[in-house]
């Protein structure tokens, strides 16, 4: 049987990296009390989950004005500091869920392992598929911590390298060989 990190009221869930620019790891990390539990995340997954996120919060602000969900990030719940040592992933994430309890007015975020099976064929199978055991972390939040876990997120991802302003690609710190000036390296 796989794990279930379960954290139904976290202290803390929060993006962070490790590494220099253009070499993070991305992760994940929730923090209950004692019980701390990171996991590792692709850029692109954080980048996509937040906006998920800022989208969700977004249209439950417009749909169900009871929830009470702010436009922003409440200055009381900004979280700037690092990662929580150690630094231990329990696994790499494949397949994210998200969703919004109706009732209790929370952020459900469900993270699924990227199993063996799924590096090797490319996919990642339905979290609902029962043949396949997989390590999960379950982190439950109200909307301002949703708010301030998206606010963080997109300041992480755009703490990285820069981009090329014509082709778009990142910038390396000594140089880059632009497509779009035709190889022409710029700084």
């Amino acid at each position: 049987m796989a794990a279930l990190y379960d954290h139904p009221t976290p202290d803390r869930f929060v993006v962070g990296t490790i590494g220099l620019p253009g070499e993070r790891t991305f992760l994940l990390q929730a923090k209950s009390g004692t019980t701390l539990t990171t996991v590792v995340v692709e850029k692109e997954q954080v980048e996509i989950l937040a906006d998920r996120v800022t989208e969700l919060l977004d249209m439950v602000m417009v749909k169900d004005p009871v929830a009470r969900v702010s436009q922003s990030a409440i200055d009381e719940r900004i979280d700037n500091a690092g990662l929580n040592v150690p630094i231990e992933p329990e696994f790499r994430v494949g397949t994210m869920s998200l969703g919004w309890d109706t009732v209790a007015h929370e952020l459900v975020v469900e993270c699924f392992e990227l199993t063996e099976e799924d590096a090797q064929t490319g996919t990642s199978a339905e979290p609902d598929d029962d043949e396949v055991d997989r390590e999960v972390l379950r982190i439950v939040l109200d909307a301002a911590g949703s708010r301030e876990f998206a606010r963080r997120a997109d300041q992480v991802v755009s703490a990285g390298r820069g981009d090329c302003p014509f082709c778009s690609l990142p910038l390396e710190p000594e140089g880059h060989l632009c497509p779009r000036a035709n190889g022409i390296a710029r700084t």
